[in-house]
């Protein structure tokens, strides 16, 4: 569990992490080797899944050393079936990593939510429905490592 004690906000004690594959973990289908290392820490802290469309067919491959469970989406308003899988984990215990548009109704669910730019880039929906934006997945895998940057990040 991943617990994050925001000033003036309700404490969040995280049980899931649920993050997209494309623009988001990987680029090109790829995940670099550091990401890996970082979700291998946070393997112990927070049960890991990857909701996907999985646009280069890598993802089971380049996820094979991670202790996640991965769901390969349905083609067809993959928005909702996002949505619905973070509901379905239950919001209030579920951290959402997203980039594209069809990540957008999930960043919004989820308790926190964390927008990427990377060289995908992001869809506007998407960042507006996240509480952190960043510009790389190492920073912000980095933030559930170290819970007290997310503090100086989201206190009022």
């Amino acid at each position: 569990m991943i617990t994050v004690n925001i000033p003036s906000k309700q404490k969040l004690e995280a049980e899931h992490l649920v993050l997209d594959v494309n623009g988001t973990l990987a680029n090109d289908g790829k995940i670099d080797p550091e990401t890996i290392n970082l979700l291998k820490l946070l393997e112990s802290k927070i049960a890991i899944h990857v909701v996907t469309a999985d646009t280069y067919g890598t993802a089971r491959n380049e996820l094979k050393e991670i202790s996640c469970k991965i769901k390969i989406l349905s083609s067809g308003q993959q928005d909702k079936q996002k949505k619905k899988y973070v509901t379905k984990l239950g919001k209030d215990r579920t951290i959402a990593i997203g980039n594209g548009l069809n990540d957008a109704l999930m960043l919004k669910t989820a308790s926190l939510s964390i927008g990427l730019i990377q060289l995908e880039g992001a869809s506007m929906k998407c960042l507006i429905h996240a509480d952190v934006v960043c510009t790389n997945i190492n920073h912000a895998l980095g933030l559930l490592l170290n819970p007290m940057r997310l503090i100086a990040t989201l206190r009022t």
